[in-house]
């Protein structure tokens, strides 16, 4: 699938659009950051390549507002095992302000890709 620039326009993307927009942001055609609001046991076990930032959703209280700035200076794309997690953090995010979110629609499960996988870690991915 080849990039387009307004998939960083949208309120979410599937796992191919993803994707294209790792490729795309390797390659310098555009940037963003993804974040992965799993916990740190289901990302140690398996985790999509590219993620910038781990923000567990268990400490939402720690990293919310930082989200929040950053998604007012670039797109934010939010990611984890299924879409449910980030689903709900973009909607309280952009409640409080939040501009730039993009929900991974489908998460990992979702993910057709290459997984960077810990075969020695515990939990699921």
């Amino acid at each position: 699938m080849e990039y387009r620039s307004e998939w960083l326009e949208v309120d979410a993307v599937d796992s191919p659009r993803l994707e294209a927009l790792l490729q795309a942001r390797e390659a310098g055609a555009c940037d963003f950051v993804l974040v992965d609001v799993r916990e740190l046991f289901e990302y140690e076990a398996a985790h999509l390549p590219g993620v910038d930032l781990l923000r567990p959703t268990s400490r939402f209280q720690a990293w919310a507002q930082e989200l929040i700035d950053l998604s007012r200076q670039q797109p934010v794309i939010l990611t984890c095992r299924t879409g449910n997690r980030t689903g709900q953090v973009q909607q309280i995010l952009q409640a409080n302000g939040a501009e730039q979110l993009i929900d991974h629609r489908g998460g990992i499960m979702q993910w057709h890709g290459e997984i960077i996988r810990n075969d020695s870690a515990e939990g699921v991915a």
